[in-house]
């Protein structure tokens, strides 16, 4: 995600953290390193603009001037301001009134806004545990209406049926109609999309906005459109009272300009992010935690929430005991803690949410991450409960039969093995009461405030 503005803002930013002091000359060049990086990730020229300034009046002024570590007081100042260019703090829905609040989707064709509706609807429903239903108001396309059955079927929430033809405001009223005979908290409407912004479009769903007076009007944009996001996003806050924006496909772009361009175009604060297709991704859009990430800093407090909802708790609390108790880790530990990584999603969404993750990733860019947890899990299997409990029996003819189950050579048993040893040896550290050793270690690479307080 932003992969190539991450690249070009570290660059600039390396080039002046170790400074001792910054210079006039060292700050206007910094600056227009950051205002190419800007525009090359078709952020928006009047955002650029305003960004740019921001920046060097503080960088210029008693903030920077006067302060003992420049270079580092440099990278916090451009961290501030493009969290203020995001949003500033995260802006959730506003579900406070009598049931069902009404969420009324809006966007072009294409935008995965059907999708989105599913998305939204399954996180309303584990994380706010509200009763959701969802409704189709596109009636030209009967592909939408059944993409939407489908959608609301996999994600376990009510469907309200419709059908190609009848007239979307009609549809809308006995939708909400059967949500408050449901007792639903949340009904979601999905309306029609077109390929371009247009008149007939925008009349429909301002119909359905009057009969509706939805409580949140969310503008779904693909974010690889770039500038094209903020300008579509912008047409439809003129005719729409937009509550807020999500932006999909997040996951596929590197460049970043819809994020930063959206919410000083329109005004209207970016709510979630879709970071992938399947129907858990979808995230809460923190602004400060964007920023960090397009920093290469990684976002933690993402990753321990991410962690606290997909890690199977109790199995966790049963290895923590049992590495506690006996200080011993063996192969079927080993597949455990691969399997728990991949109910966490892609390891590239894992990376880039680490301190120093987009190195990471660019190491890893002719390396099929995923595949190898698979692949690793695939040998583990081939092994005997024996060999599992005692990695230690493994020698070259039980190599050789491993590597025939598995389809891999026996270079691959060997290199698991190792892997499988480094990663012993830290579980012994932590078992030993040394993980407070491994955390000083990290906290060199987290941000400035990560690290718990003694």
């Amino acid at each position: 995600m932003f992969e190539n503005l991450t690249t070009r803002l570290s660059r600039v930013l390396d080039s002046i953290r170790g400074q001792g002091r910054l210079t006039e000359d060292q700050i206007n060049a910094a600056a227009r390193e950051l205002r190419m990086a800007l525009l090359e990730a078709d952020v928006a020229l009047p955002v650029v603009k305003d960004f740019i300034e921001q920046i060097k009046q503080k960088a210029l002024g008693v903030e920077i001037t006067q302060s003992l570590t420049p270079g580092q007081e440099f990278l916090r100042l451009v961290q501030r301001q493009l969290t203020e260019t995001l949003g500033g703090s995260a802006e959730p829905l506003n579900l406070r009134q009598q049931p069902p609040a009404i969420i009324l989707m809006a966007g072009l064709q294409g935008s995965g806004k059907t999708t989105t509706t599913g998305k939204l609807a399954l996180l309303l429903k584990e994380r706010e545990k509200k009763k959701v239903m969802v409704v189709s108001c596109d009636v030209y396309r009967p592909a939408a209406i059944e993409q939407l059955r489908i959608v609301s079927g996999n994600v376990g929430v009510d469907f309200f049926g419709s059908e190609v033809g009848q007239d979307p405001v009609s549809i809308a009223k006995a939708a909400l109609a059967e949500a408050k005979k449901q007792y639903a908290d949340v009904l979601i409407v999905d309306t029609a999309g077109r390929t371009t912004v247009d008149a007939a479009m925008m009349q429909e769903i301002a119909a359905l906005h009057e009969a509706l007076q939805p409580v949140e009007t969310l503008f779904v944009v693909d974010s690889m459109t770039g500038q094209d996001a903020a300008k579509t996003a912008r047409a439809f806050a003129d005719v729409l009272p937009l509550t807020g924006v999500i932006l999909t496909k997040v996951d596929g772009d590197a460049r970043g300009g819809a994020a930063l361009s959206v919410r000083q175009v329109t005004g209207r604060p970016i709510k979630f992010i879709g970071v992938g297709e399947k129907s858990d991704k979808l995230e809460v859009f923190h602004p400060d935690r964007i920023a960090t990430r397009i920093l290469g800093q990684g976002d933690m407090l993402g990753l321990i929430e991410e962690t606290a909802r997909k890690v199977d708790q109790d199995k966790a609390q049963k290895f923590a005991e049992k590495l506690k108790k006996t200080k011993r880790f063996d192969l079927e530990d080993f597949r455990e803690q691969m399997m728990q990584v991949q109910n966490m999603g892609s390891m590239a969404s894992l990376l880039e949410k680490l301190p120093g993750g987009a190195q990471m990733q660019a190491q890893l860019q002719n390396v099929n991450a995923d595949k190898q947890v698979q692949r690793t899990i695939a040998i583990i299997n081939s092994m005997t409960h024996q060999e599992r409990k005692f990695p230690d029996l493994i020698k070259a003819s039980r190599k050789r039969r491993i590597a025939a189950g598995s389809g891999v050579e026996v270079q691959e048993i060997n290199k698991l093995m190792r892997q499988f040893e480094t990663t012993r040896d830290m579980m012994k550290k932590v078992a030993s009461g040394g993980m407070g050793k491994l955390m000083r270690g990290l906290a060199g690479r987290l941000p400035p405030g990560m690290m718990p307080r003694r």
